[in-house]
């Protein structure tokens, strides 16, 4: 097996999400095109053996290598895809095969860099690659990893997470995220924006991205939070301190508080902030608002709170964080016009 520059090994077997496979090998092959020859990459597919691996979307795909023709080789990058079982109620749950998870840890040793995508990062946790560490994966199985596996921290919000030369990234579509950033982290960032526009994405998005906007990942089976997380939705730019809230759902701040905690996971201050941090995300992608209109309609006060949020959120800067989802010129100039809300849930 000849290779040219940097060896990037994709882990294959049987039941394996399709675009977990095919996604990062388009972003890589698209580096290469970036960049000279030597710097790019050589990307291979490895099973058991080279008979053909039917996939999830029942799409079969064929090994360019074995497990064992790769023993004696060095590889740079090896990025572990995942497979998952639903049931009749519609739950899902990672799959890890006891023999993909052993060639994995054998592989891992002779590894610079490590990297699963979307549910993959079960079976990187399965291998023990993940104790200690923090690591994301799919939203719906996030609950199972923590389970599973205890010695991980698992946070379920961003698109991607590196810890060292270990990298976890959420799914499906957000390989291409993490195969950017692994890009990034090799050629630069001029060499993964550029690979971005090929694939018609609006420059890469930051790890601290979340999976999910506020109005979809926060759901209520209460009636009463329901109501208000609508109208949290409606007056982002009014204090909607706890007090005001608990006073408008006719409880005491510690009610409100447990009440939030027990049916949203979170608190209702930082409910409140990210439906702002949210608000203030879709004022930067599509108007052209200062920082400081942007910090009033979004119920921050002062430019400074809005760039602590960010922080907090999202690990980076309104202004970085425009720069790289700017996706039209606004109607809105110079902090004149109306605000643009957020969508109902």
């Amino acid at each position: 097996m000849n290779t040219i520059g940097r060896l990037v090994v994709i882990v294959l077997f049987e039941g394996v999400d399709l675009l977990d496979v095919t996604g990062p090998p388009e972003v890589f092959s698209l580096a290469r095109r970036e960049t000279d020859e030597a710097a790019g990459y050589d990307v291979v597919l490895a099973a058991e053996s080279t008979a053909p691996v039917t996939t999830a979307a029942g799409v079969r795909v064929l090994p360019d290598v074995t497990f064992d023709e790769l023993s004696t080789r060095s590889v740079d990058t090896l990025v572990v895809p995942g497979a998952v079982e639903v049931d009749r109620q519609r739950r899902v749950r990672a799959l890890t095969d006891p023999a993909v998870v052993a060639r994995v840890k054998q592989l891992a040793g002779q590894t610079r860099r490590i990297a699963s995508v979307c549910v993959g990062a079960h079976i990187l946790a399965a291998a023990g690659l993940l104790d200690g560490k923090r690591a994301t994966t799919h939203w719906s199985t996030t609950r199972q990893l923590a389970d599973d596996h205890p010695a991980v921290e698992v946070d379920g919000d961003p698109i991607f997470i590196r810890e060292g030369d270990v990298w976890t990234g959420a799914g499906i579509s957000a390989c291409l995220d993490l195969s950017l950033a692994l890009i990034a982290d090799d050629l630069g960032e001029d060499v993964a924006l550029r690979v971005a526009r090929q694939l018609v994405m609006y420059l890469k998005r930051p790890s601290g991205q979340s999976q999910f906007s506020v109005p979809l990942r926060h759901r209520s089976a209460s009636r009463r939070v329901e109501d208000l997380r609508q109208y949290v939705l409606r007056h982002i730019g009014e204090p909607l301190t706890v007090a005001d809230l608990a006073a408008r759902a006719h409880v005491s701040d510690r009610q409100l508080t447990r009440i939030f905690k027990n049916e949203l996971g979170t608190t209702p201050h930082a409910y409140v902030e990210s439906a702002r941090v949210e608000m203030a995300r879709q004022q930067l992608e599509a108007t052209d608002v200062t920082l400081e209109r942007v910090a009033s309609l979004c119920g921050f006060g002062t430019v400074d709170t809005l760039v602590r949020a960010f922080r907090r959120r999202l690990d980076t800067t309104p202004t970085e964080y425009r720069r790289r989802f700017r996706t039209r010129p606004g109607p809105e100039r110079g902090g004149h016009g109306p605000a643009r809300g957020l969508p109902e849930a």
